[in-house]
C-alpha cells in the first residue's frame, strides 16, 4: 500500500506519520516538500506523479479567527484543495481520508449530532471546511471524511499548554465556561485513521474522545494536575472563574455546542473511543517535565 500523506507537521500529521509507517510505503510531506494546498495545480501534479493507493489530508486552515480576514485563503486550503484531492483520488482509484469539524454545525441545542444532522456553519472556518467536504462527496472518489473537534497535541501549542504558562503567570484566570465538546487527542485521532484504513469503510464519521467539559472544566483538571505535581502556579486554587462566551468576543463566532456522536464509527469499525481525560492527562505528563 502506497500512502500519501499531508501535513505531516500539524499536530494531527505528526501523529499520523507515526500510525500510519507500518502500513505500507509512506510518503508524508509538509507544505516545503510540495504538499502546499494552495498550489492546486502542483498538488494535483503530485498525486499523479506519486499514484498512492491512500491519500491522508491532515493539511488544512485551522486558524478560525483569522479566516474571517483571509477567506480566501481559507476556501483555497479548506475546500479548493480538498476537491483537487477528491477528483485525482477519483481518477486514480485511491481512497482518500480528510478531517472535518464540528464547525460546520450552528452549535445550538444540548445533544450530540450525528453525521446527518443538518449543516449550518457560523464562521469562514466552518463554511469553508464544509464545502470541502461537499466537494469531496461530489467527486464520487472512496472517502472517510473525519468530523472532530477540541484536538490537542503534545507536539507544538495547545489549549493545555496554553492554561499552564499564564496560571503561572497571573492571580486569576476566566475562562469559557459555556462551550462544551470532547478535547481529542490527535494520537487518538491518527490511531482510529489507521485502524479504518486497513478495513474502509467509506462515509462521513465523527471522531472524539467519550464524555463533555467545557473549556473551564478543561483548564480545571489541567491546573489541578499541574498543582498535585507540584507544577509551580500563581493563580489561586479558587481563582480559574467561569465566563460566559459573551464576555470573550472573537472575530470568529464559536458553536457552543460541540458535542458529536460517534456511535456509527464505533459500529463500523468496532471501536470504543475512551473518555476524554486519561488522554489529556497523558498528554501533560509528556509535556510537563
Amino acid at each position: 500500500m502506497k500512502i500519501l500523506l499531508l501535513g505531516l507537521n500539524g499536530q494531527v500529521g505528526w501523529e499520523l506519520q507515526r500510525a500510519l509507517a507500518p502500513l505500507g510505503e509512506l510518503h508524508a510531506l509538509d507544505r516545503q516538500q510540495g504538499g502546499d494546498l494552495a498550489q492546486t495545480e502542483a498538488l494535483a501534479a503530485l498525486v499523479r506523479k506519486l499514484a498512492p493507493n491512500v491519500i491522508v489530508n491532515a493539511a488544512a486552515h485551522t486558524a478560525v479567527d483569522r479566516a474571517e480576514s483571509e477567506p480566501d485563503l481559507a476556501r483555497t486550503l479548506n475546500a479548493t484543495a480538498p476537491g483537487v484531492l477528491a477528483d485525482e483520488a477519483a481518477r486514480l482509484g485511491a481512497l482518500l481520508v480528510h478531517y472535518s469539524t464540528d464547525y460546520v454545525f450552528d452549535g445550538s441545542g444540548t445533544e450530540p449530532r450525528t453525521e446527518d444532522a443538518a449543516t449550518k456553519p457560523l464562521s469562514v472556518y466552518g463554511r469553508t471546511k464544509l464545502e470541502g467536504e461537499e466537494l469531496i462527496r461530489a467527486s464520487g472518489c472512496r472517502h472517510m471524511i473525519f468530523r472532530t473537534s477540541w484536538v490537542y497535541g503534545a507536539r507544538g501549542g495547545n489549549f493545555a499548554k496554553t492554561m499552564l504558562r499564564l496560571a503561572a503567570e497571573r492571580d486569576a484566570l476566566n475562562v469559557i465556561a459555556d462551550q462544551i465538546g470532547a478535547p481529542t487527542g490527535a494520537d487518538l485521532i491518527a490511531d482510529v485513521t489507521a485502524h479504518a484504513v486497513r478495513a474502509p469503510q467509506t462515509g462521513t464519521y465523527h471522531l472524539v474522545a467519550g464524555g463533555e467539559t467545557s473549556w473551564h472544566g478543561y483548564a480545571s483538571l489541567v491546573i489541578e494536575w499541574a498543582r498535585a505535581k507540584g507544577v509551580p502556579l500563581k493563580v489561586a486554587a479558587d481563582a480559574v472563574k467561569a465566563i460566559p462566551t459573551s464576555a470573550y468576543p472573537t472575530p470568529a463566532q464559536r458553536p457552543l455546542n460541540s458535542r458529536l456522536s460517534t456511535s456509527k464509527l464505533e459500529q463500523a469499525f468496532g471501536l470504543q473511543l475512551p473518555h476524554w481525560q486519561p488522554g489529556v492527562l497523558r498528554m501533560l505528563a509528556e509535556v510537563v517535565a
